[in-house]
């Protein structure tokens, strides 16, 4: 899978522990910075991961800063995109499942790095169910009456 990762400096040292993890799980990553402890603005990577995605460059993303709040916020402007801020493995797993997230959302600050990992694990692994959700996500990207 083609996988884009980004971060800002808050984010960027659980960044360069997770990217090793997914080219050992056989995953193509993209990353779009930041690449050092210098200050940045999140919104630039969450729109770089955002772009590869919709341009069908990547078909997933993981998106790292201080609380994983900014880069949610900020990746979920842009239609198409369902970036889910996650703190533990339960929540990563129905975020893919009921939600069919496309860029998981972490706290660098807030999660420590063995946690992390398992999450993405779990994130990159977990299948959407479909069925209901389906039509859930419909009514959020369409007119309610467009969905059955």
């Amino acid at each position: 899978m083609k996988i884009a990762i980004g971060s800002d400096h808050g984010g960027f040292e659980l960044k360069e522990i997770v990217k090793p993890l997914l080219e050992e799980l056989g995953h193509e990553v993209q990353d779009v910075g930041c690449y050092s402890l210098d200050s940045v603005d999140y919104p630039k990577q969450a729109k770089e991961v955002v772009s590869l995605i919709r341009a069908g460059k990547a078909e997933r993303g993981i998106l790292i800063c201080g609380t994983g709040i900014g880069m949610s916020i900020a990746a979920n402007r842009y239609p198409g995109i369902r970036a889910t801020l996650c703190h533990e493995p339960f929540t990563a797993e129905m975020s893919r499942r009921h939600n069919d997230s496309n860029i998981l959302c972490m706290g660098g600050r807030v999660i420590g790095p063995g946690l992390a990992l398992e999450m993405v694990k779990v994130w990159l692994t977990t299948p959407f169910d479909g069925g209901r959700h389906s039509r859930r996500l419909c009514q959020i990207d369409k007119a309610e009456e467009e969905c059955s």
